[in-house]
This record gives structure tokens, sequence and C-alpha cells, in this order.
């Protein structure tokens, strides 16, 4: 009977260390989980703070031609002058113009 008993406490103990294996290796991967998720974050802020630093978000309504104008908070807060290159990204608010089924 005593060998029963022993081989129930190897089982046990068998089991034992293979729930503590699974527990370490799950605190490992959410450790390993959140440091990349942390890493992430702080790049995505970073890039964030860099994109708004030497950056200015205003609307401007199109002009004839074509024709956008920088107001002149964000050309001075920007150092914009006369013949700079810059980079815009356009996103369409509103549509100023009337429909063809709207009428006057």
């Amino acid at each position: 009977m005593s060998d029963n008993t022993g081989a129930a406490d190897d089982t046990v103990d068998a089991f034992k260390k293979a729930v503590k294996k699974g527990n370490e290796v799950q605190l490992d991967f959410i450790k390993y989980f959140s440091s990349v998720q942390h890493d992430a974050m702080q790049n995505f802020f970073s890039m964030l703070q860099g994109m708004t630093q030497y950056n200015a978000m205003f609307k401007t309504t199109v002009q004839t031609g074509g024709r956008i104008s920088i107001p002149d908070a964000e050309r001075r807060a920007l150092n914009i002058e006369e013949g700079d290159l810059v980079q815009v990204i356009l996103i369409p608010i509103e549509r100023g113009r009337k429909s063809p089924n709207e009428t006057k």
C-alpha cells in the first residue's frame, strides 16, 4: 500500500511542478508582452511629440485656382517664409459648393 501512496505522491508532485512551471511561463509571457507594449506606446508618443513639435494644423478655404493660404500665426510659429517648401496633407472637411441638384 505504501507503493501506491508513493506513486500518488510522485504524481501530485509532478502535477504541482507542472502547474508551477506553467505559472512561471505565463508570468514571463506577461512581462515580455507588457515590455513590448510599453515600448510601442513610448515610440508612438515620441513620434506624436515629434510630429506636433514642428507642425501646425489649421482650416483654410480653397481659393481660385486651387490656392490655399497658411495663416500668419502658423507661418510665424514655424518660421515659414515665401519660397519655403512645405508638405501639405489635405483632409476635406466640408463642401462649400452647391451640388447640381440644389436650387439657388
